[in-house]
């Protein structure tokens, strides 16, 4: 490639630490790094011109779990293991909300929602809604469930909400925007457009190909969570989810997260508009993939859902639809590891980035401490 002594010598030289990905790992990531070496060169690499992954493309739940989820992770998961998931989700809440300000992110919490479609299931949520409350109680002081009638007059759905008091909801641009000016002043250098093919450990460094340039870093740091397969031999699968959001609505009442069918879907309100996503458990296998876009399957369901149940009396249009990828595995912990002397990785956030994301670029960040 044509790059000059210049360029070479101002982003591909003496470099300390590398990492791949500028999503909110990554970006965490480097803001721990400067934070504990002050005096490092930090170079981020990103494959699109923003943050490729999910961290800009999901819903911007500020989530944490809903109820039929935890309890079918009580059922693969020890009561213990499943009071951790949901702690580190709440401490990366907080520590995401402190890192850059609610104003900053436009955090509101409106509370989550879920929608039962039947009695039963509804009953059976209900049933374990207290044994849930009590092992989550040591962590919110208060009890997280409850419920609440169907005042925003949703169709084909049981007439009880169940209610998470502590749920809420962020802008991810503005989330991302302000990491990304964080970073940026600190003096951490920025690459898009950049995808790293392949590496090399020697010694004391790493050699480092991507389809621009080879170059050399002291330390490595993959932060590629669902795009992680592509270049390391971990335990985390592609999971596509889809996305659409409406034009405006006048006088749209609804406000909040709302999870519906064990929260294969789920949509909340945003600038007048229903953003609605999710349809992936209809096709597990076409969704397991790092192409993005949308399939006729999904997106003629989202929309039947949102005409038939969310808005059965409110004409509206669908103004946009996208597509963001999720690294998913066999359990719902993230993968933060020391792989060899120099590379690392902070990976599987299980579509909990919003809520796990910081933690895990902090926690990334202080494996070469430990």
């Amino acid at each position: 490639m044509n790059y000059s002594y210049w360029e070479l010598k101002a982003w591909f030289t003496n470099i300390d630490f590398t990492i791949v990905g500028s999503g909110i790992v990554g970006l965490n990531c480097a803001l721990q790094l400067k934070k504990t070496y002050p005096k490092a060169t930090i170079l981020i690499l990103e494959k699109g011109i923003l943050p490729q992954g999910a961290s800009t493309k999901n819903a911007g739940f500020a989530c944490f779990g809903s109820l039929s989820e935890l309890i079918d992770d009580l059922n693969t998961h020890t009561p213990e293991e499943v009071f951790d998931l949901v702690d580190k989700r709440w401490q990366g809440l907080q520590l995401l909300r402190t890192n850059l300000g609610d104003k900053n992110i436009d955090f509101q919490q409106h509370k989550g929602f879920e929608l039962c479609e039947d009695e039963a299931f509804f009953e059976e949520c209900i049933s374990k809604k207290e044994e849930v409350n009590r092992l989550l109680k040591p962590i919110f002081n208060a009890d997280v469930f409850s419920t609440s009638d169907n005042t925003f007059g949703f169709q084909k759905v049981h007439n009880t909400y169940i209610t998470n008091n502590f749920e809420g909801q962020i802008d991810t641009g503005k989330m991302a925007a302000q990491l990304l000016y964080k970073v940026q002043q600190l003096g951490v250098k920025i690459v898009n457009g950049i995808t790293v093919e392949s590496f090399a450990e020697n010694g004391t460094e790493v050699a480092v190909k991507t389809n621009q340039l080879i170059f050399k870093t002291k330390k490595i740091f993959f932060a590629t969570n669902g795009f992680s397969k592509e270049i390391l031999a971990e335990n985390v699968q592609p999971a596509r989810a889809q996305v659409l959001i409406t034009k405006p609505i006048k006088n749209l009442p609804i406000k909040g997260t709302f999870h519906l069918d064990k929260g294969y879907y789920y949509f909340r309100n945003i600038d007048d508009r229903i953003l609605f996503g999710g349809g992936r458990n209809l096709d597990f296998k076409t969704e397991e993939t790092t192409n993005f876009g949308q399939t006729k399957r999904i997106q003629n369901e989202l929309e039947k859902i949102l005409k038939e149940t969310i808005l059965p009396k409110t004409p509206f249009e669908i103004a946009h639809r996208w597509s963001g990828i999720m690294g998913v595995g066999n359990q719902k912990n993230a993968i933060v590891k020391q792989l060899s002397n120099n590379v690392f990785c902070g990976i599987r956030l299980g579509g909990m980035g919003v809520a796990i994301g910081s933690l895990v670029g902090k926690e990334l960040a202080q494996l070469i401490d430990s």
